[in-house]
């Protein structure tokens, strides 16, 4: 691909080359590749059959699992976590040591290697919340938990500048990744100052299905808020608010 310089930009086609915009600019491609029908019959393509299935696997996985964290991703994304999220299941799906290639699959593979993923590259939870927190999964209760003792939070939330205000969010989900359905239930912390005085402890249970078979998450993840004039406004739109997979358990 090439990118568009100059004044003006050009979008659609002309000849052999389409131009586009992305993120990353605007840019210019020339068409062409084999044609559709060849790689859905010929021989040769069954590799790139096999991973086009399994890529699209885990985009419809992916999925699920947004549309699940939906509530806490309102305002806690980054423009390319949809494109991140396929690429970690689709290291979820190649872990399946059961299936054949092709068939692989996230119930018969790792779903805890999405175990810390960062919802929100710009603000990470890891280098914005240093309060020693733990995270629990009990199946038979159908319970997803997060616990934090006193801390002060000055010291130890690091906020982006303007913030006067924070709040912690968690969200507990339930995914059946096969019948395409989810159960999830989230918990927030009233806006708390980001002061020098020590919070009190912090129990949030997010309460599924009790003895589920189904894949479990923990999503935990912080959103900042500045006070001007009595009212509390989310800090920047929420462009540096941290989310990410706090706990996993795959399921049985």
């Amino acid at each position: 691909m090439a990118r568009q310089k100059g004044i003006i930009k050009l979008k659609g086609t002309i000849g052999d080359i389409t131009f586009y915009k992305t993120q990353d600019g605007h840019l210019a491609r020339e068409k062409g590749g084999i044609d559709a029908s060849r790689i859905a019959s010929d021989p040769a393509f069954q590799r790139t059959r096999e991973n086009g299935s399994e890529f699209g696997r885990a985009g419809k996985a992916g999925k699920m699992l947004r549309t699940a964290l939906r509530p806490l991703l309102l305002n806690s994304a980054d423009g390319r976590m949809v494109s991140r999220l396929t690429q970690a299941m689709v290291k979820v799906i190649q872990a399946d040591t059961v299936s054949e290639r092709g068939l692989r699959n996230v119930i018969d593979g790792e779903a805890e290697l999405l175990f810390g993923f960062e919802f929100n590259i710009r603000g990470k939870l890891g280098t914005t919340l240093f309060a020693p927190f733990v995270a629990t999964i009990d199946r038979v209760a159908g319970e997803i938990t997060v616990d934090l003792a006193s801390f002060i939070p000055a010291n130890m939330i690091a906020a982006p500048s303007g913030t006067t205000h924070y709040k912690i969010i968690s969200g507990g989900a339930e995914i059946d990744f096969e019948a395409e359905t989810y159960v999830v239930a989230t918990s927030e912390t009233a806006i708390l100052p980001w002061d020098g005085t020590a919070t009190a402890p912090i129990n949030q249970v997010n309460a599924v299905t009790a003895n589920s078979t189904k894949p479990l998450f923990l999503a935990l993840g912080v959103e900042f808020y500045q006070e001007i004039n009595g009212q509390m406004y989310p800090l920047k739109n929420g462009a540096f608010n941290p989310l990410s997979i706090a706990k996993v358990d795959s399921g049985v």
